[in-house]
């Protein structure tokens, strides 16, 4: 759990808070009372803390900040990961089921990927995709640590223009699948371990693009992807083809997120951070949300749910993003808009087709 810094806040951030109508006490921090449960009293001694349970988030627990887990047993083992409690509360609200087909297009730096892998289960599949190649790559990582990558798949993209299918490999949705013979190269195992040809084939392409971002010309580039994900065995063709609008309305995702960049100014972590970025950074760090939740939307199936989730409290990141993408599009049902969820939290939004 974030704690909110003993020091007055900057000039440029009152200020940045009145401008946006925000009350500036919500950063004070409040008392809560530890509990622990029995399933948890192992960790709880070897890290010698209490872990505070998060009672508007079942399932989770915070710790003080000054708590080191890395060096743990629970932690190596694979046993614990920390989450961002606003994160957790953005999968949450997906309700994500055994089977669905989940996207995030802002999946850096892994936490939500993790939480969803685990919910997830043993059917079903998780697209990441980031635009920056070496947060996604911690992805990656990430995923490896816990073994939890069998069903996931992450690309280097754009999340605005991100337009590829999810693979549905059970019999019910082979419709979804072009018929036409392909003699392309498939996908083997994946493996870190690549032949030197195929390195220095990536390294090659990697040359003509940005490491932090790619364009919207060159095909999405895929780092990872789990033996269950469904790639392997496929050939380049059928994973790199597009879906049309008429595609995705039986073959797109069950569960889109959309938990977009944004000023973070719902975040007590983030917001000291500025005090290393510059608080002239502050405006600067916002992407494109409306871009993002509109491709996330024309990416779901029907009777599919999308999450808009931000950390911040600003009504131009959230309420007006909100409000002209439902001017937009018709057939979107506003499910449920939470403001002010928790100090910690700014705003989740629920969307769904029909």
């Amino acid at each position: 759990m974030e704690e909110p810094s003993k020091s007055p806040l900057p000039e440029a951030f009152l200020s940045f808070l009145q401008a946006n109508g925000i009350d500036p006490s919500i950063y004070i921090a409040s008392d809560s009372t530890p509990r622990s449960e029995a399933e948890i009293e192992g960790i709880e001694a070897e890290i010698k803390c209490k872990l505070e349970k998060v009672n508007w988030l079942p399932g989770f627990y915070s710790l003080r900040p000054d708590i080191l887990i890395a060096n743990s047993k629970s932690y190596l083992d694979g046993k614990i990961y920390g989450i961002d409690a606003a994160s957790g509360a953005a999968v949450s609200v997906l309700n994500i089921s055994p089977g669905d087909h989940v996207l995030d297009l802002c999946a850096a730096p892994g936490a939500k990927l993790c939480m969803m892998l685990d919910l997830l289960g043993d059917s079903g599949s998780v697209t990441g995709v980031d635009v920056a190649r070496h947060r996604l790559a911690a992805c990656r990582t990430m995923l490896q640590k816990y073994s939890l990558g069998d069903r996931c798949r992450l690309f280097v993209a754009d999340g605005t223009t991100f337009s590829l299918a999810p693979l549905r490999v059970d019999s019910r949705s082979r419709s979804c699948e072009s018929s036409f013979e392909e003699k392309d190269e498939r996908f083997r195992e994946w493996t870190s371990r690549r032949p030197w040809k195929e390195r220095k084939r990536a390294a090659k392409a990697r040359e003509t693009m940005s490491l932090q971002s790619v364009t919207t010309s060159e095909n999405p580039e895929l780092i990872f992807y789990g033996r269950h994900s469904g790639v392997v065995g496929l050939s380049k063709n059928k994973l790199y083809k597009t879906m049309s609008d008429l595609e995705v309305l039986s073959c797109g995702y069950d569960k889109v997120l959309v938990d977009a960049e944004c000023t973070h100014d719902g975040s007590v972590k983030h917001i000291q951070k500025f005090e290393n970025w510059g608080w002239t950074t502050l405006q600067r760090r916002v992407l494109d949300a409306l871009k993002l939740l509109r491709n996330g939307f024309r990416l779901l199936k029907v009777g599919g749910l999308l999450v808009y989730s931000t950390c911040s409290l600003t009504v131009a990141q959230n309420e007006d993003i909100v409000e002209q993408f439902l001017k937009e599009n018709a057939s979107a049902e506003n499910n449920l808009f939470i403001a002010a969820l928790q100090p910690r939290i700014s705003a989740v939004a629920c969307f769904t087709t029909f």
